[in-house]
């Protein structure tokens, strides 16, 4: 079987690596982003303490970082090295306690099956060549009753206005190329995903950035970002 890496993404973002932590550089969004993330997972999880969570593709720890902070015990994965030397800096001076690994979620879940209360996927499915299978590795880390949840792209022209044309080139909030209009995925593309790997669509929401006032919001608006939460059946 062909892994589901695509080198040139990971090389991508390997060159940030320097500037994870850095709320005024290249991954600013990611900083502006992260509380209305963590809020929304709190509100649809309620207490972290003691949840096994895994982060899938986590960069440098940014999400990882803040669920560990309510006192989850967070696994958290990745595929660029130099996103996980960050990772593990910024960690340790922040005196957190996260397994980070050099992983695919593929191979993680043949060795985790139902393991994990939570699982975060941000920001990544439009950057891999087969997200169906990230998914289904998910659904299988996950215990019943637990829960997934996926953030990514809406495959539209407001989309490709905003993020790229938009955030890219006019005001430069992310590097050019960091988007791929082809790879972003419509709310009905994930959500058939996500119930081909038998788990439920619980919720979803936008994240809607308004570009004059520089700032994230969630709401009902899908058009762009957006956020998926599913749940396993207790069943499986």
């Amino acid at each position: 079987m062909t892994q589901n890496i695509d080198y040139n993404e990971i090389s991508k973002f390997s060159q940030l690596a320097a500037q994870w932590w850095d709320p005024n550089g290249k991954c600013r969004p990611l900083h502006i982003i992260n509380p209305l993330r963590v809020d929304y997972i709190k509100q649809q999880i309620g207490c972290l303490e003691n949840k096994r969570v895994l982060d899938v593709g986590c960069g440098g720890g940014i999400l990882s970082e803040s669920l560990a902070k309510f006192g989850a015990d967070v696994t958290a994965i990745d595929l660029a090295d130099e996103s996980l030397a960050v990772a593990l800096l910024h960690a340790k001076e922040s005196n957190l306690i996260i397994n980070y690994q050099k992983q695919t979620v593929e191979d993680h879940a043949k060795e985790h099956p139902a393991y994990y209360d939570v699982i975060t996927c941000m920001e990544l499915l439009e950057h891999v060549p087969d997200p169906f299978s990230i998914i289904q590795a998910c659904a299988t880390l996950l215990k019943p009753n637990g829960k997934l949840f996926l953030s990514t792209i809406n495959r539209n022209h407001k989309a490709k206005l905003l993020l790229i044309y938009g955030a890219e080139y006019i005001a430069r909030l992310v590097p050019k190329g960091t988007h791929d209009f082809n790879r972003f995925i419509r709310p009905s593309e994930l959500m058939n995903w996500v119930e081909q790997a038998k788990l439920d669509v619980e919720d979803i929401i936008g994240m809607e950035y308004h570009i004059l006032k520089n700032e994230f919001k969630l709401g009902s608006n899908i058009d762009v970002n957006y956020i998926l939460t599913a749940q396993k059946n207790s069943n499986l």
